[in-house]
């Protein structure tokens, strides 16, 4: 059985990202672990460590047993949370649900947990999404760049993948992302939008990656639009997405053309900023 991993610290992006992994283990028939990561660096700030030098160490340790009393307590009201999502509300078979608690840091713990999954789910956004509005999770991007699974990251509020659009560079990452489009059932009723961005000198080029994602779309059963872009990356699929209500943007991670720079420093912060719906990232 496929297994979805869904890294979840509670809050609202957390929230929207139960449910998209929800409809998805639904349309695999597959399994879900939740896993929620403690961060150790709360019991490390300077203001405990001050405590500790001016009121000796007994205090001190006073302070970081509350702290992970507290930490015990979200990760159960976590617990109960996802799983009243997935089993009690989402009809999810009990035998098909899993939460995990951890304690470090997400980037770190995540492996041992991704090794049996088929697709990690992380939220755009954490628990900070309301004070700083125009930043991406800390964690993200790190642990994007770091899986060895594809990861689809969600925005703020579910909408049924309906229209999908395929960022396709021909290679290996992309390469990987058109075989899963073509061999997953997920999106098998979905309308399907390839896009290459182009410069006057890889025209040719864009033109024989289209061809090939068109041809082995059209072998699974899809009838792929595929469009040749002009411009800076970010800005024109973001532009698409926007202006053809596109439900979800998939992507290989790095790739060997301008879409290389995707996913990697200002490209990738500034497309997962500006696009409104969900990307699955594909290394």
């Amino acid at each position: 059985m496929k297994r979805l991993l869904v890294c979840t610290d509670g809050s609202d992006y957390a929230g929207v990202c139960c449910e998209y992994a929800l409809w998805a283990a639904k349309r695999l028939d597959a399994a879900v672990d939740v896993l929620y990561v403690s961060d150790l660096r709360q019991f490390e700030i300077p203001a405990i460590a001050d405590l500790s030098g001016s009121l000796g160490v007994q205090p001190y340790q006073g302070v970081v047993g509350q702290l992970q009393e507290l930490e015990q307590h979200k990760a159960n009201l976590i617990e109960a949370s996802t799983r009243r999502v997935f089993v009690e509300t989402g009809g999810l078979p009990e035998e098909r649900f899993a939460f995990h608690h951890e304690t470090g840091l997400l980037v770190d713990s995540i492996g041992q947990f991704e090794e049996r999954a088929s697709l990690v789910f992380l939220g755009k956004r954490g628990e900070n999404a309301n004070f700083a509005k125009g930043h991406l999770g800390s964690m993200l991007e790190r642990v994007v760049r770091a899986s060895s699974r594809p990861c689809w990251v969600t925005a703020r509020k579910f909408i049924e993948p309906r229209k999908i659009a395929l960022a396709f560079d021909g290679g290996k990452s992309g390469l990987k992302a058109l075989q899963w489009l073509a061999d997953t059932p997920i999106f098998k009723d979905a309308e399907i939008h390839v896009l290459s961005v182009a410069d006057e000198i890889s025209e040719n080029a864009c033109l024989g990656h289209l061809s090939l994602a068109e041809r082995n779309l059209k072998n699974s059963g899809h009838k792929p639009r595929c469009e040749m872009l002009n411009g800076e990356v970010e800005t024109v699929i973001g532009d698409y997405v926007e202006d053809f209500g596109i439900d979800m943007l998939i992507a290989g991670a790095y790739g060997h053309s301008r879409l290389r720079e995707l996913f990697i420093g200002s490209t990738t912060t500034e497309l997962l900023r500006r696009c409104r719906v969900p990307v699955l990232c594909f290394r």
